[in-house]
């Protein structure tokens, strides 16, 4: 890593409780909750094609899962959206285990078609089932009731301060947990995976076993992700687990840097934030988007964080 562990989480504890000082109206809390959100997933897809070296471009639709369980679960089976939470994280893991064996034994594009069929699968369901989804139009999400304890206690926050500051804490944990990971034996032994997956089963991994548990990690950071953006917009599409959610996912990924979760929030940052500040060029918003990429991928091939450490290292 490009630092240690509770260097990193410092300086990302630091930033979300310093950014509210900078913001000059309550419309940048929703977008800093946004950014955190994309930060979750995207460190979730670290941990599989970073570490593990194992590419998915349909990782939305386990977003999509995590975002309908808080919608239905509330409505249909009485749970509260906490508990919405926890049993999307678990619909999550348990598919992923079940479509993980199989399509983790493909390589390279094959394996990048297979999870896009996944992800495809899951929006096709969402979109058509209507009586249960709403199917296109969507549906609305139940309250989290937390924003209503707190005023009960009497602390009052507004919609967007309250997200930014529950997204942020979840985003904290998220980014110790993967960092943990790391620097675990299986965080090792990850990694040797991604090197080499036959190096790796010389020296004893079980390298199926590895793969599958990367996948079922970061499906879970996915559910937990896309669980947070249903609960803090009250409505949801199934455009939260489309082909183009997917594809930005492991944009932010690649563009900060893949192998690191630090990086790979910069991305999430940088990403979510470009549409913002290129709506004064709305009709060459997607042109100078893609030419950003272009560039990046050009000059910094590692992903911005790690090639910018890269360089400085090398100064005299």
């Amino acid at each position: 890593m490009l630092t240690s562990k509770w260097v990193q989480l410092a300086v990302l504890a630091v930033l979300i409780a310093a950014l509210p000082l900078l913001f000059p109206s309550g419309y940048y809390y929703r977008i800093g909750a946004l950014i955190f959100v994309n930060a979750l997933a995207v460190t979730g897809l670290v941990i599989l094609v970073g570490w593990a070296g194992q590419i998915s471009l349909g990782h939305a639709g386990f977003a999509g899962i995590g975002a309908y369980a808080c919608a239905l679960a509330p409505e249909h089976l009485g749970l509260h959206p906490v508990v919405a939470i926890v049993l999307g994280m678990v619909i999550s893991a348990g598919l992923a285990a079940l479509i993980g064996k199989p399509i983790l034994r493909l390589k390279g594009y094959y394996l990048g078609v297979a999870t896009l069929g996944f992800g495809i699968l899951v929006t096709m369901v969402l979109t058509n089932e209507r009586i249960w989804t709403g199917g296109p139009d969507g549906m609305s999400v139940a309250k989290l009731g937390l924003r209503e304890l707190l005023r009960d206690m009497g602390v009052r926050v507004s919609g967007g301060v309250f997200w930014y500051w529950a997204c942020g804490i979840v985003l904290l944990i998220g980014a110790w947990l993967a960092l943990n990971l790391y620097n675990s034996a299986t965080g090792r032994a990850l990694r040797a995976l991604h090197g080499s997956e036959v190096a790796a089963s010389t020296i004893g991994i079980d390298v199926p076993r590895l793969k599958l548990q990367a996948f079922v990690i970061s499906a879970v950071y996915a559910s937990v992700a896309g669980s947070l953006l249903a609960l803090q917009n009250g409505f949801i599409t199934p455009d939260v687990a489309g082909f183009m959610h997917s594809i930005e996912i492991v944009t932010m990924a690649v563009l900060g840097g893949v192998g690191s979760v630090v990086g790979a929030i910069l991305g999430a940052v940088i990403l979510t934030l470009l549409p913002q500040v290129l709506t004064v060029f709305a009709e060459y918003e997607q042109l100078v988007l893609g030419a950003v990429m272009i560039l990046v991928m050009i000059f910094l091939p590692r992903g911005l964080l790690p090639s910018i450490a890269a360089r400085l290292k090398r100064k005299p």
